[in-house]
């Protein structure tokens, strides 16, 4: 593990609130349960992103971008989905995944040509790729929560100048 990729885990591990875990994920077993989730979120308008995330989340399951812009798991699959409208040949996947206690650390990487207005900029025919980082919670084999940060910043530049 990287230096980098250490403090991050135990930043994000010291950030989310304390809970007891039943058991101590492993992480081919974490592997599995995100498994779902980046499907959907690869092409996602040809997939059936309500059902893969049934699979992946709980009903309860909630997404956060910031500690309360939050959506739920059917806000979520239509932002995916509008996100597959826009970015067509979506991709994400998982660059590396750690374990802590009852939460799934992923470093993911998305890349992407947008081909309709991307936050606010035009097609170019110039595509992305960035990472994002997201933290997962888990209760009975299932996604709970997610705390997530993409840079967005950088694939939008990348798709204006690249």
């Amino acid at each position: 593990m990287t230096k980098i990729a250490a403090l991050t885990l135990s930043c994000l591990a010291a950030a989310m609130p304390a809970a007891a875990a039943q058991h101590q994920l492993t992480a081919a077993e974490a592997r599995v349960i995100v498994a779902p989730l980046y499907e959907a979120l690869n092409e996602p308008t040809k997939k059936d992103v309500p059902a893969l995330l049934a699979r992946a989340t709980n009903p309860d399951y909630h997404s956060c971008s910031t500690e309360t812009d939050c959506l739920n798991r059917s806000e979520l699959a239509a932002q995916i989905r509008a996100f597959g409208e826009i970015i067509p040949d979506l991709h994400w996947r998982v660059l590396d995944l750690w374990v802590a206690g009852d939460r799934i650390i992923v470093l993911g990487q998305a890349t992407g040509r947008p081909t309709k207005t991307f936050f606010g900029v035009e097609p170019t025919g110039k595509g992305f790729t960035t990472i994002a980082l997201d933290s997962f919670g888990v209760t009975n084999g299932k996604l709970s929560s997610a705390y997530h940060i993409e840079n967005w910043v950088a694939a939008i530049a990348q798709v204006r100048n690249r």
